[in-house]
């Protein structure tokens, strides 16, 4: 069992479970199939809820997200707890309550680096020889002339190039990957980058279900909606954020927004509006420039009324 919690938001009752994860204590990814990186920073804890390795600056977008009105569209969080030395963020499971679901992560935004990364890049310019050997192995006619005589990049221009291959810079938000329901994976979403592709990815992790559209598309409007009047948005440089999909074979649908590991708020004169372009310096992410491009695509695999 857990050691007692280091801090606690909140005490709940336990709840009733309409599906249980098996392992306690184990990853949550180990033995299926999943799209997301890092499963050894997850664990399933008791009574419905999630472990991950503890980050200090996404401790606070939660406590403060508890707080705001975008509070039902990210996972409840619970304080800390320590287990073999080692702290984890305590929130809600979102798998929980459905049976055997498809679930789908899109990384939202026009860019997932910070600012600040790049300020430290271009304040210690040292050419990469590792991320080199990645840019050649995803296309070998990306790197310049010098680059090529160096045998190495800058991390800054690594950083930027590899946005523009998928749909990140292109519509501003890309799929991470998708696992369906009978555990069938796609990973491979490195190079989607048009609109018709990324509509293709969307249809097949949806298994052409208009229902499932349905659903998705009304709970991505609520949360625009939300996204609009919230405090913590509007003073938050949101940069690596996912939006996790869930759907099951009941008709179930279910949309959250989930890592704020790199989330950052802004100095207290600046607000962003998150559709502007980005430019070095203005901090905006073009996350809602990403979810209105989400929602007009699940309206368009909408048969015609």
């Amino acid at each position: 069992m857990f050691d007692e919690p280091v801090a606690q938001v909140q005490r709940r009752p336990r709840p009733r479970f309409t599906h249980t994860l098996k392992s306690r204590g184990r990853s949550v990814t180990q033995s299926v199939c999943s799209p997301f990186p890092f499963p050894g920073s997850f664990h399933v804890g008791d009574y419905g809820t999630l472990l991950k390795r503890f980050c200090e600056g996404e401790q606070q977008c939660y406590l403060r997200l508890m707080e705001d009105v975008l509070r039902p569209y990210v996972p409840a969080y619970h304080g800390v707890v320590q287990r073999d030395e080692q702290n984890y963020n305590i929130m809600d499971n979102l798998l929980t309550h459905f049976n055997r679901p498809a679930i789908m992560d899109c990384k939202m935004g026009s860019r997932t680096y910070l600012e600040g990364e790049l300020l430290v890049a271009r304040e210690r310019p040292q050419p990469r020889k590792d991320m080199y050997d990645k840019m050649v192995a995803v296309d070998p006619e990306a790197p310049t002339m010098q680059e090529r005589s160096q045998h190495a990049v800058l991390k800054t221009r690594y950083m930027q190039w590899r946005e523009t291959l998928s749909s990140t810079t292109s519509l501003g938000f890309r799929i991470e990957g998708f696992r369906k329901s009978n555990e069938e994976c796609h990973t491979n979403f490195k190079r989607t980058k048009s609109r018709e592709q990324v509509i293709e990815a969307l249809d097949n992790f949806v298994d052409s279900n208009t229902q499932i559209v349905w659903g998705y598309l009304r709970r991505l409007k609520q949360l625009r909606q939300v996204l609009e009047a919230s405090d913590f948005f509007r003073t938050h440089e949101v940069v690596g954020s996912s939006l996790l999909f869930l759907h099951d074979w009941t008709g179930r649908t279910g949309v959250w927004m989930i890592d704020f590991g790199k989330t950052a708020v802004l100095p207290a004169h600046l607000t962003l509006n998150h559709r502007t372009p980005w430019e070095d310096g203005n901090r905006e992410d073009g996350y809602l420039w990403g979810l209105d491009n989400l929602i007009d695509m699940l309206a368009d695999m909408l048969p015609l009324t």
